[in-house]
């Protein structure tokens, strides 16, 4: 007969276990009416944003709002804009405002699953180490085909072609787990897709929808989609290197984007590489399955991403799961927004002479810092060094052919802006197809500046007008009436250029991205940029 002591230990225990049984019965209850009070919520809310208000700018189009919404919307800032003559009011943007109303709506009223993490398994943490050594009970074929199911590794082999004895595979290769989850994808809000000409207004809305997102969501990422791609493949090869070359490392990085964004909104979303397109699919479907809504632009719409791309067949997929999981929108509208006038905050300077010196320092003094005197400077990025000719503050001054003269990529740019939110440049020169390489490398620092909302000043050889092409071709081009001539008569600089880009120079030709078209539909764009740049309202709000 056991001790007293031990008796009340015993009825201690049971008195705990049974206590801790009733607790978690009314956790449960508490968790299931606090989600049958959540869904009749969100069905009135869908009923509410049925309702229609008219007023001299939104005519029939805008759902009913609160009047004292301490979260506006994506519609209550357009309002704004148009109010003070920020932007045209415009029939068919504001259809488009409401599907970005709507799904504000639905985001205000989700709650993104938790992130269940894949981990690596070792087969010898379960088997023990003879039968590992020895593969008993073990089927060759099985073993490969569960091997591929459960994504462990990229390339397998037929351990049946040695004799078992000499079979090592079971003791030393690693399997990812993906832990099952109860969350279905399908009830993740649908995401939109936003597609249109140069100067649509693309960015511009979904800028709208990022900064007016409802407080509920937390964890969220605005991003160009060439610098995530970037990021994706840094994030790839960092894992490789811990775990050997064909080690699948998608599920993780996808989970780990996804513990970082629960929404995340694509600027420019286009696919030219091909090693990007052999894993964009399952990419998105990763970050899908963890609750992921994704919002984008591009200036194509999905059927012609990836278009006479190598191995285009393989990138379909992706294309009908963009088309499943995001609304897809056509942004074309006869007016381009970007050129809308605006005061003139004169940033640019055209005519190489003293007048464009004394431009650029008194531009260089208002942007810079002055308890931080100009001064050079040098980041190190991916290893190498970029210097800075001078530098104040978080403004940066540089020679045109120090910026875009020297083979630099869109990494080294994309770096740069996120040490500095002003830049002025001296001495760009006019351009033309010619010197299509040194155009290309000032294109992507456009961009770059234009991403990160950072302010721009140039002394030009020209007027910016006329940087890059005559406006009858950029035209011509961008109405499809004028054909490219492919990827030939590339410079040694270009292929160096591509190499920063990270392109296979072997299938270069077959490639799009350096097509005629392609490249002239660039120019338009870097254009529209500029004159939207030029604005003050621009340098007035640059890191917004």
């Amino acid at each position: 007969m056991g001790s007293p002591a031990v008796s009340i230990q015993k009825r201690g225990a049971m008195a705990q276990a049974v206590s801790q049984e009733v607790e978690e019965g009314m956790h449960a209850s508490f968790f299931k009416k606090n989600e049958r009070k959540e869904r009749k919520e969100r069905k009135e809310t869908r009923l509410k944003t049925e309702q229609a208000k008219r007023d001299p700018i939104t005519t029939d189009y805008y759902p009913e709002q609160p009047e004292s919404s301490q979260n506006p919307g994506p519609i209550d800032k357009y309002k704004e804009l148009v109010g003070e003559g920020k932007l045209r009011d415009d029939d068919h943007q504001r259809k488009i405002v409401v599907k970005l109303q709507d799904l504000h709506d639905q985001l205000a009223k989700y709650d993104p699953p938790v992130v269940v993490h894949p981990h690596i398994e070792l087969p010898n943490q379960k088997k023990g180490l003879l039968s590992s050594f020895f593969g008993a009970n073990k089927d060759p074929k099985a073993d490969q085909d569960k091997q591929s199911r459960e994504g462990n590794v990229m390339f397998s082999y037929d351990t049946s072609i040695a004799p078992k004895i000499f079979d090592f595979s079971g003791l030393f290769q690693q399997k990812t787990v993906i832990p099952k989850t109860e969350y279905d994808p399908e009830n993740t809000p649908l995401g939109l897709y936003l597609h249109g000409d140069v100067g649509s207004g693309k960015t511009m809305l979904m800028n709208m929808f990022y900064f007016t997102l409802p407080p509920n969501i937390l964890r969220k990422k605005r991003i160009h989609f060439h610098a995530f791609m970037q990021d994706v493949h840094r994030r790839m090869h960092k894992e490789k290197m811990k775990h050997g070359s064909s080690f699948d490392a998608l599920p993780f990085v996808a989970a780990d984007l996804a513990e970082e964004a629960s929404v995340l909104c694509f600027d420019e979303f286009q696919c030219t590489d091909v090693a990007d397109a052999m894993i964009l699919r399952r990419l998105l479907e990763e970050m899908i399955s963890h609750g992921v809504v994704m919002v984008a632009t591009s200036n194509r719409h999905p059927d012609d991403l990836y278009k006479n791309g190598i191995q285009r067949e393989s990138f379909i997929p992706c294309i009908k799961l963009l088309q499943t999981r995001l609304e897809v929108l056509n942004l074309d509208s006869p007016t381009d927004y970007r050129k809308i006038a605006r005061p003139a905050s004169g940033v640019y300077h055209s005519g190489l002479d003293d007048a464009a010196v004394a431009h650029a320092n008194k531009w260089f003094s208002y942007l810079g810092d002055p308890k931080d005197p100009p001064h050079p400077d040098t980041k190190i990025i991916w290893g190498r060094e970029i210097k800075i000719p001078s530098a104040s503050g978080r403004a940066a001054r540089f020679d045109f052919q120090d910026i875009c003269g020297k083979p630099t990529s869109a990494a080294d740019y994309l770096e740069l802006t996120r040490h500095y939110d002003a830049f002025v440049v001296e001495n760009v020169p006019a351009m033309d197809i010619n010197t299509r390489d040194v155009a290309r490398r000032f294109i992507t620092f456009i961009d770059s500046i234009y991403e990160a909302r950072a302010a721009l000043v140039l002394t030009s050889e020209v007027p910016i007008s006329h940087i890059f092409i005559a406006d009858k071709t950029l035209a011509h081009s961008v109405d499809g009436k004028e054909k490219g001539d492919g990827a030939e008569g590339l410079s040694p600089a270009m292929r160096m250029l591509m190499d920063d880009l990270g392109m296979n120079m072997d299938t270069l030709k077959e490639s799009s991205i350096f097509t005629g078209d392609e490249e002239r539909f660039a120019f338009a764009r870097a254009l529209s940029r500029l004159s939207e740049m030029a604005s003050s309202f621009w340098i007035e709000n640059r890191g917004d």
